[in-house]
């Protein structure tokens, strides 16, 4: 699959601001499963970006805008190609996998994938509830899968419940959110078990004839460290494995080190409206 993602964020400030200091990662990556074609960057006022890439294997980009300003737009226009094939639901958990799993030096090559974040901490009896109705906690490939298909099932998807700050245990209590609330519940739920789970943001193509949701802005989900295979996807809002409709950028602990745009200024109050498009170029 080939896609074009266009992503438009626009700020405007109610008094002028004279200047800012902006991070932004939007960029979206290349690994064993896609390949970035091209990215483009346009920034009003114009700006040049510093590019590194993070601790996360992120690509951040950072600029500094010294003019006066009311507005800032920052556009982006990526064209990727995506091949990856289903496989997590058909993964027997072996003896080898096991030892793996169970290896203290597993555990501690994936430690900051097993700690909990104020995103991702659940509390005591809401962990219980999850253990309960979720199936296999021995095998931590159908354990993975249950618990998503337990947020899938008992939540739901409202835009106006949550916030950018919302926790995972406030989630958990309202049973609803977006996408970023879906996965920061499944991730507390996980670590909890002991499995490394981490935080991917990034876009969904959707199509005419699909119930996939999440396209309307960057959408979010889950990977889990299967031993011997490496990091699967998991999509709580939908209920899927992330596979070729599913295109990556960041990775992290939770959303905040994936965050798209970041920023300070000096300046008042300002609204911000968030575009996204992804089209589909070709299908393999």
């Amino acid at each position: 699959m080939k896609y074009q993602i266009e992503h438009i964020n626009h700020f405007k400030y109610e008094t002028l601001v004279d200047q800012s200091l902006n991070r932004i990662r939007l960029k979206p990556r290349t690994d064993e499963c896609q390949r970035l074609l091209s990215y483009k960057p346009e920034i009003h006022p114009v700006s040049l970006t510093k590019e590194h890439v993070d601790i996360w294997g992120n690509n951040v980009e950072t600029f500094f805008i010294a003019e006066p300003h009311k507005e800032l737009k920052i556009t982006t226009t990526s064209v990727v190609s995506i091949q990856k094939s289903p496989f997590i639901r058909m993964v027997e958990y072996s003896d080898e996998m096991k030892t793996i799993f169970s290896s203290e030096l597993f555990r501690k090559h994936y430690l900051a994938y097993l700690a909990d974040t104020d995103y991702t901490f659940l509390r005591a009896e809401q962990h219980e509830d999850i253990k309960k109705a979720a199936d296999n906690p021995e095998n931590p490939i159908k354990y993975a899968l249950s618990v998503m298909d337990y947020v899938y099932s008992r939540f739901s998807y409202d835009t106006e419940a949550t916030g950018v700050q919302t926790k995972a245990q406030e989630s958990f209590d309202l049973k609803g959110g977006v996408c970023q609330d879906l996965t920061n519940v499944m991730i507390g739920a996980l670590r909890a078990s002991g499995i490394p789970t981490r935080y991917v943001s990034g876009y969904l193509y959707v199509g005419e004839d699909s119930a996939l949701v999440g396209d309307s802005a960057t959408h979010a989900w889950v990977e889990v460290m299967i031993p011997g295979i490496g990091w699967a996807g998991l999509d709580p809002t939908n209920n899927v494995e992330a596979m070729e409709q599913h295109i990556r950028v960041g990775t992290g602990r939770d959303y905040l080190d994936t965050s798209p745009v970041e920023g300070v200024y000096r300046g008042g109050q300002h609204t911000l409206d968030v575009s996204v498009s992804v089209q589909l170029l070709e299908q393999h």
